[in-house]
């Protein structure tokens, strides 16, 4: 597991413990050993509206970040994430959106790893490079668009 998968599983525990957290960028920075700009990364990336989350700032020597999940159906979370998705997908992205999804329970174990090996590098491996991201975010949105 990488240091961002650890720091995203440490604030989901937090916010399945109390529904949000509170936290300062560079206590949790500290705690991890990482520079600020690393959480920021996680925050930005793994705790988006798309993906269930509302993240409020407050800047200053007083300044923290509250994420709080949201609950939204599971259709307006599909639309959601196509929305979102626009025309490329990196493997790293897929692979976000996939554990959300498993993570809310409208993909199983067994469907992710299935969606993930359809959409791998190495099954687009005979795509020209510069239209893989391209064609993994058509193929997903129209997986997950026959998931309703």
């Amino acid at each position: 597991m990488n240091l961002s998968d650890l720091i995203e599983e440490y604030i989901k525990n937090e916010i399945n413990k109390n529904h949000y957290i509170e936290l300062k960028r560079s206590e949790l920075a500290q705690e991890f050993n990482c520079v600020p700009s690393q959480i920021n990364y996680v925050i930005s990336t793994r705790f988006i509206p798309e993906l269930g989350f509302y993240v409020e700032s407050r800047r200053g020597g007083g300044g923290y970040i509250k994420i709080s999940e949201l609950h939204i159906s599971q259709c307006d979370y599909i639309k959601n994430i196509i929305e979102k998705i626009g025309s490329k997908m990196s493997q790293s992205m897929l692979d976000i959106y996939l554990k959300e999804l498993l993570r809310y329970n409208i993909l199983d174990a067994n469907s992710l790893s299935i969606i993930s090996s359809a959409l791998s590098e190495n099954s687009l491996k005979k795509v020209d490079k510069l239209r893989r991201d391209e064609v993994r975010a058509d193929m997903f949105k129209n997986i997950i668009v026959n998931l309703r």
